[in-house]
């Protein structure tokens, strides 16, 4: 274990040993509460990675689980020491309670991925929503979620955004979405044209690279998601998705494989890079009323 490794990295290593161990000894979550003696939902948010375990729980965890070889041992103490972070922005008061445990834990991957992968489907990737966008987005999900939490969900996707676009080291973003989310206007034709245009920036600045996934070409039916690569893109990676106000954390490696796949799959299928830029500054700068669909692939935009 490198005494590099940032929190969420850390994090998830302690908790994937754990679980790993704990299926290899063939014990239900259940069966660990109760031989250590802890509720089973302590069990389950530290193998989610809601919570982080301490030094004194973990020693006597891993002896449990059958892991006694002094190297690792000291590894893993290490892995959760390093796990320990200092408060984080998404830590604020007016957040607290009103988070999914996936949200919380894809905005620490954020904060850490090397590489960022994401697909959306029928909205700009919540990462790139500009304010009133993302106001209009979470409003559809009245009568699933408070009023508080829209508010959280809302004010969350731009933080993500002002922090992922200024983050050094700078990562990798790449965004793939539906061309008809060119026309979809949340929020109205200005808040579409506000958030198209701040993705245009951000494309010009070559902080982000876009491609736009053409309407005559099918997509899966995976819905919105992300990869997140927390050192490289040969690392096992991490898969949020998101649909409506439900959302969740894949660490199994065949789903997330097969979501990369569709990823790669469509990325090659899409509209090139540059096109794409000319697409989205045109439709930034549609004026208002304007409801020609975009120019179709390969004619000027």
């Amino acid at each position: 274990m490198s005494s590099g490794d940032t929190p969420a990295v850390a994090r998830r290593k302690v908790r994937m040993a754990i679980r790993d161990a704990r299926n290899a000894k063939g014990d239900t979550q259940t069966q660990v509460a109760e031989a250590m003696e802890w509720s089973l939902s302590k069990v389950m948010r530290i193998e989610s990675g809601e919570v982080t375990i301490t030094q004194n729980d973990l020693r006597p965890l891993l002896a449990y689980l059958n892991i006694k070889d002094r190297k690792t041992v000291d590894d893993l103490i290490q892995a959760a020491k390093a796990s320990k972070q200092r408060r984080q922005w998404w830590d604020d008061r007016r957040y607290q309670g009103l988070l999914t445990s996936a949200m919380r834990q894809l905005i620490g991957f954020e904060a850490e991925a090397a590489v960022i992968r994401s697909f959306a489907p029928q909205v700009i990737p919540g990462w790139l929503q500009s304010d009133a966008y993302a106001r209009a987005v979470t409003q559809g999900f009245t009568g699933d979620l408070t009023e508080d939490e829209i508010d959280a969900r809302a004010a969350i996707r731009t933080e993500r955004r002002r922090a992922l676009l200024g983050r050094q080291p700078r990562p990798q973003l790449f965004a793939l979405f539906d061309e008809s989310v060119l026309l979809r206007e949340y929020g109205g034709a200005e808040a579409l044209r506000e958030s198209l245009a701040e993705i245009s920036t951000a494309i010009e600045r070559e902080l982000i690279r876009v491609r736009i996934h053409p309407l005559e070409r099918p997509y899966p039916p995976f819905g919105q998601y992300d990869l997140l690569y927390l050192t490289d893109e040969s690392s096992h990676a991490v898969l949020y998705r998101e649909s409506g106000p439900i959302d969740e954390i894949v660490d199994d490696a065949v789903r997330i494989n097969r979501h990369r796949d569709a990823f790669d799959h469509m990325w090659e299928g899409s509209i090139d890079e540059e096109d794409s830029a000319r697409r989205i500054a045109a439709a930034a700068k549609k004026p208002a009323g304007a409801e020609d669909r975009p120019a179709e692939k390969g004619s000027p935009a």
